[in-house]
Order: C-alpha cells, then structure tokens, then sequence
C-alpha cells in the first residue's frame, strides 16, 4: 500500500498537461528547471520559484481501525511567458491562456472523464490559488503565475 498519492498524482498530472493538444510547444517540466530557461512558454510540475515545496500534504485516517487514510495535498505549480520583448500586457495575457488551459485540462470532458481524478490517483483535483509575477529583464519582459494544484485522496 503507498504511503502517499503524491508521487502518482504528479507524474499523472505531468502526463494531463503534456497530452493537451494546446500546449503543444510549451515546455511542461517535472519539478525545477535544470537548464535553459528561455523557451518562449514553460509549465513546471512540482516547482515554483523562490520555493522549496513541490507539495504539502496532511493525511488523517479514514474512519475507525486505522486502515484506510485521507490525505488532502496542494502541488506547487510554475507557468510564464516570455519573448523578448516589452510587452508587458501581451505576456500577462498570455500568461493566463496558459493558466485556461491547464485548468481545462483538470476538468472533466467526454475525452478526458478521469481528468478530475489525475487518472484515478485521487478522488479529485483542482486548480486553487494563483499569484501573478511580471518582471523587465534585460532580455525583456516575463509574465508568470505561480498556482497550486489542490488534491485528495484516500490511501
């Protein structure tokens, strides 16, 4: 029996995003980056800037007899959008049809009834809380949302 559905959750989730035929050409990654940064597109599973915490978890049992446990867990989640330019409107607009897309992706649709469950590793997930980052660079603008991934399951 697995101590947590976390790990699942996240390679399913890492697995959701990357077969969504819109963000085909963004990079999605698992966890932080390891290289170039400067695809003009990203999603990181499991990372956010500045934050050590891919996921908090919390699990409490089920019921009596202390077989079966709830966890409840929030994934860190990372998106931008970045050019090169100074448009700073143009990235944060961006920024958000990436936020649309990934929060389609969690939801339910005749193609992708298990999308709410990340396949089945837990009773369900959704999108939560998200903050806006705009930075100038010196290579240009950047537009990002840091979001979080609420899950539960029962173990």
């Amino acid at each position: 029996m697995a101590t947590s559905a976390v790990p699942a959750a996240i390679d399913a989730l890492l697995a959701i995003l990357r077969a969504a035929p819109a963000l085909a050409g963004v990079d999605i990654i698992d966890g932080p980056p390891t290289g170039d940064m400067s695809a003009a597109d990203l999603v990181a599973v499991g990372w956010q800037p500045d934050d050590g915490e891919a996921a908090v978890l919390a699990q409490e049992f089920a019921y009596a007899g202390a077989r079966r446990r709830d966890e409840e867990f929030v994934i860190s989640c990372w998106l931008e959008s970045w050019t090169g330019d100074n448009d700073v409107a143009a990235r944060r607009v961006r920024a958000f049809e990436l936020l649309a897309v990934v929060e389609d992706a969690l939801r339910a649709s005749d193609a992708a009834p298990e999308a709410p469950t990340l396949g089945g590793t837990v009773l369900w997930a959704h999108l939560t809380a998200g903050t806006l980052r705009q930075v100038n660079t010196d290579q240009g603008v950047k537009a990002g949302l840091a979001f979080s991934v609420a899950c539960r399951a029962r173990i």
